[in-house]
């Protein structure tokens, strides 16, 4: 079985072509030894079997990065190199072609966005650049699922090019394929352009960063909500639950029934798997998840993501980061389980980290956050501002900190490329949209049934109870909080939102809500969150974090409440 490597620069459609030539038969898999993703497929054609393998993508064989690293190897490793260039950026993606072809590996090149050369006014003479390079040239359209058939026999009949380039020659020899085998055509700027040139701009930038950051969150909560109300909830009282409940009820092991549902009518208290872990996964975090990666989603196949990562990147720079990790802190605003799950596709560890511990203590998940401007109001806008500037401003502090700690060697340079924007697909929409909620299935949910497990055991064993005892004094005098509320903070691991809506009932005055809100925000994770982030940076890492977050916490809110007190006294 031979192995297929698609290589290209990021952003020139790899993963939709992937998709293509496998039929959407995806692997994800971790590259032996590191925590970069690749995706692995296999097809067949004309009796042979292949397996294909989408790599990091990458503009030179000049390492730069850990994901680098891996694209590089895998392209020396292949039995077959797919080179796949944006066929209206032909100079740019030269670059990295010349430099596979010095690998002397059976190579193909694959002109995707062959649909766009029309509209830019480019004519690329494929016949010309295949003698050129020495090597098959195929044009294709992976968004319209054209010539892929040509693409997949040509990498039965990919060679080794003769052609040799000295490093030095390496531009000029651009320079020549260029005027031999592209013509440019003048051609006014369509409409899309003109959203594109205003989408960079620097004002129109941020207005629309702006713009289309207040919509996302609008459209996640009341899909969500929406979602929550009228699908998931009914579904659950009133079909699943009673049918679990009848055949669990069954079961002659109280022990093991206690397991499965618990021994609570409120899923949230019951701790079973099939209650309290199904309610958790399906119907606190889905709605949201779905919602906010069908926005993602538009907004990726649009184009806009690249952009608003170039629009963020000087903000995120100065925190040691790049305008990426805008993604998955946007996505930490509705829930931080896929935002956690998206940081996996930022370029090496510390930035995963560095942006983790940002998404973590900058704002509370949407839920959460509803709670706290819902219950917070009755003391006043004040109140409910100064919770979320405290969040925002340690958030920024320490990564500040954690940024002059780790040092700045590195961190690689950020540049990237745009692609076109277009007009989605609902199709590709509605099947990416499938794999991720694969995905979801297949790695939250087993994780917060385990997570359950624990937390359900532990009550057995009365350990909870016992943890809540001692912790009521530290609680009083550290944290200025009444007794009463340590119940609270150990039902925040299970239910983030829930645990401000218990604080109603302690009639807390609002310097005190201020510090309880902070402390049941930043505190601990939920434990969908906890066991997501287990696996994207392993046990210890995780427990490192939280254990670092839980630790300034501590301080943050005893030091608020000596500042309220010191207030109280001089007022």
């Amino acid at each position: 079985m031979k192995k297929v490597i698609l290589a290209g620069n990021p952003n020139v459609g790899k993963s939709l072509l992937f998709s293509r030539m496998t039929g959407v038969g995806i692997v994800t898999a971790n590259y032996a030894g590191t925590t970069v993703e690749l995706k692995l497929g296999h097809y067949r054609y004309g009796g042979k079997e292949y397996e294909i393998i989408d790599g990091p993508g990458l503009y030179s064989l000049d390492e730069y990065s850990e994901t680098d690293q891996i694209a590089i190897k895998l392209a020396e490793d292949g039995d077959v190199i797919v080179n796949v260039v944006d066929s209206t950026n032909l100079e740019r993606s030269l670059n990295l072609t010349l430099q596979l072809l010095a690998l002397h590996r059976p190579m193909v090149v694959c002109l995707n966005f062959w649909d766009d050369t029309v509209h830019k006014g480019i004519a690329i003479q494929e016949t010309e650049l295949e003698e050129l390079l020495d090597v098959p040239v195929v044009p294709v359209s992976a968004l319209y699922n054209e010539r892929i058939t040509e693409l997949l026999a040509s990498v039965a009949n990919a060679r080794i090019s003769k052609v040799a380039i000295e490093p030095h020659e390496q531009w000029n020899c651009i320079k020549r394929i260029l005027a031999r085998a592209q013509v440019l055509k003048h051609r006014h700027h369509t409409p899309l352009e003109r959203i594109s040139d205003f989408m960079l701009h620097p004002v129109g930038g941020i207005l629309t960063a702006v713009l289309v950051l207040l919509s996302t969150l609008f459209i996640v909560r009341y899909m969500g909500e929406g979602l929550i109300r009228y699908l998931f909830e009914p579904f659950y009282f009133r079909l699943y639950d009673p049918f679990v409940q009848s055949i669990v009820s069954k079961i002659p092991l109280d022990l093991l029934r206690g397991l499965l549902v618990g021994h609570s009518a409120d899923p949230l208290q019951s701790f079973g798997i099939l209650t309290s872990g199904i309610f958790i996964a399906l119907i606190q975090v889905f709605p949201y998840f779905f919602s906010f990666y069908l926005v993602f989603g538009f907004l990726e196949d649009f184009g806009y993501l690249p952009r608003l990562a170039v629009v963020l990147d000087k903000f995120f720079h100065r925190l040691g980061l790049h305008g990426y990790s805008s993604i998955p802190v946007m996505l930490g605003l509705g829930c931080k389980v896929p935002a956690f799950m998206a940081a996996r596709a930022l370029t090496n560890r510390r930035e995963k980290i560095l942006t983790i511990i940002l998404i973590f203590m900058s704002v509370p998940c949407l839920s959460q956050s509803v709670m706290i401007v819902s219950l917070g109001m009755r003391y006043g806008v004040g109140t409910v501002l100064a919770i979320f500037g405290i969040l925002i401003a340690s958030a920024l502090v320490m990564n500040f900190c954690l940024n002059k700690a780790y040092g700045k060697g590195d961190l690689p340079e950020f540049f990237t490329e745009f692609p076109s924007c277009r007009i989605p697909s609902i199709r590709l929409m509605a099947n990416k949209l499938r794999i991720r909620i694969i995905e979801y299935f297949s790695e939250v949910l087993p994780m917060i049934a385990v997570g359950v497990l624990l937390m359900n055991v532990l009550n057995l064993l009365h350990i909870l109870s016992f943890i809540t005892d001692l912790i009521k004094t530290p609680v009083v005098w550290l944290l200025g909080l009444p007794p009463e509320i340590a119940p609270v903070m150990l039902l925040n691991f299970l239910r983030k939102d829930a645990s401000v809506a218990l604080l109603v009932p302690l009639n807390l005055s609002a310097p005190q809500f201020v510090v309880a809100c902070v402390f049941l925000v930043l505190s601990t994770p939920c434990v969908a969150s906890l066991l997501t982030l287990t696996k994207e940076l392993g046990m210890k890492t995780a427990l490192k974090i939280f254990g670092g977050i839980f630790m300034v916490t501590i301080g943050l809110t005893a030091f608020l409440h000596l500042m309220f007190t010191l207030f109280a006294v001089l007022h």
